[in-house]
């Protein structure tokens, strides 16, 4: 560890023993399979199922292109999270790698700044949860939740039912087990990708080509717009480092869970977005809160199929909620167990194996921010949280190389410090095409952030306070019952009382 000031810097062999102490140990039971279909599980949900819409009304037809863009930004932070989640195989993602490598303030501004953009996005996904669920009630039997129960008061209502029933669900589910939690994810990703599959077949037999002209109304301003806030689809995959710790195999599987769940739903969002322009107009899609089921309804005609596409938006939905909130709890348990946050949160409960009393905390935070605040607002400050990150991990290789030339790596960024350093370049562009209120509201967040920690962090992290228990142990005088004090002859015994030496 380099100092013990605001730049100190944790030891990549500390973090990883502590994983071991009792009372803070949690159980590594997830498999590569499990890890994979947690990013998909994570990435695949309101993105794709609720943000398309805003999207396309930014860029057009062109908000393919914005797909695009924004997945190949995610792609070179991806390489960047898996070398760092196979070489610090420890709870707290972009946190952890930031204290290893770029000092606690730092380390802290990440972990404060990852806090919001998972809690702000499992809010975010409850409300899309909330409106897909009326969507599904709607097509299937008419009937729709009133706003006053199922809409923010900034929206109409006066607060979302569906969103707080969701959240709270999932946190009593997390309380349960990680083994639990990850059998129901697998379960829920094979459902949401049948029905994308589902949608896609149902697209293109309905497919005709009027709604791409003109494909660009907005030209390139409008891509790289639109691309900003569909970046939202792609969060998810740096979800899958929050389970480090859990996993069974770290070193081999995180790298291919987190590059394998990217590919993967790439591909499905681009055949779906392609999909849904040849049946719907992007301004149906851009007038609801369920667009694809829109798209089905409205442009295709087909009102049992969008009755279909709903009901699986909402399980798709469900298992997003699970993955996204999963790792908040995992990078607040870890800021818990360095002491930057209380420590007695980070306990781990003895039956369930996981940090039950954090996890009931969190969950009803979320529950009181998804009844009260609308969609549009939480998407913006979650999209800046998440861009804030990737710089930060791509910065953390380029350091972690230079400082740390002989650690284990078992994956390696090919190319570095190129590729890392045009994911900073990519982050930098789309958090430039973010508002200024949303940039506003960001460093609010951060300046609050800064107070917490020179007020509490500061003084209680356990680079601190290990240092303050030592530096106490080695200066405590002799108690009175152990007897005189002696010096030690030079061959380093004491003399004892019958010694010719203690005689006169």
């Amino acid at each position: 560890m380099a100092g013990r000031g605001i730049f100190a810097v944790r030891d990549v062999r500390s973090l990883i023993s502590e994983t071991s102490e009792e009372g803070t140990q949690l159980k590594r039971a997830v498999g590569a399979t499990q890890l994979t279909a947690m990013g998909v599980g994570a990435i695949i949900g309101t993105g794709i199922f609720v943000v398309i819409g805003k999207g396309s009304s930014l860029a057009g037809p062109a908000v393919i292109l914005s797909f695009v863009l924004a997945a190949v930004a995610c792609a070179f932070s991806a390489l960047s999270y898996a070398e760092l989640a196979s070489s610090i195989p420890v709870s707290g993602s972009a946190y952890t790698y930031a204290y290893a490598t770029l000092g606690e303030l730092v380390a802290w501004i990440i972990g404060w700044d990852l806090i919001l953009e998972y809690g702000v996005s499992v809010a975010a996904i409850a409300v899309g949860w909330g409106g897909n669920l009326n969507a599904f009630l709607d097509s299937a039997f008419g009937y729709a939740l009133p706003d006053a129960i199922a809409a923010a008061p900034e929206d109409g209502g006066v607060f979302n039912l569906p969103a707080v029933f969701i959240v709270l669900a999932i946190t009593l589910l997390l309380v349960r087990g990680v083994t639990e939690s990850v059998r129901v994810n697998l379960i829920m990703v094979v459902i949401k990708l049948a029905v994308l599959v589902f949608f896609i077949v149902i697209a293109f037999v309905n497919f005709g080509t009027g709604n791409f002209t003109p494909f660009a109304p907005e030209g390139v301003d409008g891509v790289t717009a639109a691309a900003a806030i569909i970046f939202f689809a792609y969060i998810g995959f740096d979800a899958v480092s929050t389970g480090s710790e859990e996993a069974r195999n770290p070193a081999k599987d995180l790298p291919k869970a987190i590059i394998g769940s990217l590919l993967i739903c790439t591909f499905f969002y681009v055949l779906t977005v392609i999909g849904a322009i040849g049946i719907a107009s992007p301004a149906q899609m851009a007038e609801s809160d369920a667009p694809l089921a829109a798209a089905l309804d409205q442009g295709a005609g087909l009102n049992w199929a969008a009755a279909i596409l709903a009901l699986g938006a909402v399980v798709a939905i469900t298992s997003v909620v699970l993955v996204i909130f999963y790792g908040q709890t995992r990078i607040f348990f870890a800021m818990c167990r360095d002491g930057l946050l209380p420590r007695r949160l980070a306990t781990v409960n003895q039956r369930y194996g996981t940090p039950a009393r954090l996890t009931i905390g969190l969950g009803v935070m979320i529950a009181i921010l998804a009844a009260l605040v609308p969609l549009g607002t939480i998407v913006e400050l979650v999209n800046i949280g998440t861009l804030f990150a990737f710089v930060l991990v791509n910065i953390g290789v380029i350091v972690l190389r230079r400082t740390r030339p002989d650690m284990p790596r078992p994956y390696r960024v090919p190319w570095s410090p190129v590729l890392p350093l045009i994911g900073i370049a990519f982050a930098l562009y789309l958090m430039s095409d973010l508002p200024w209120d949303t940039w506003l509201r960001f460093g609010g967040w951060l300046a609050a952030g800064l107070v917490i920690y020179f007020a509490y962090g500061y003084r209680h992290s356990r680079l601190r306070t290990v240092e303050a228990e030592s530096s106490a142990l080695s200066s405590t005088p002799p108690r009175a019952d152990d007897g005189p004090a002696t010096r030690p002859d030079d061959d380093g015994t004491a003399p004892r009382p019958d010694d010719d030496r203690t005689r006169s």
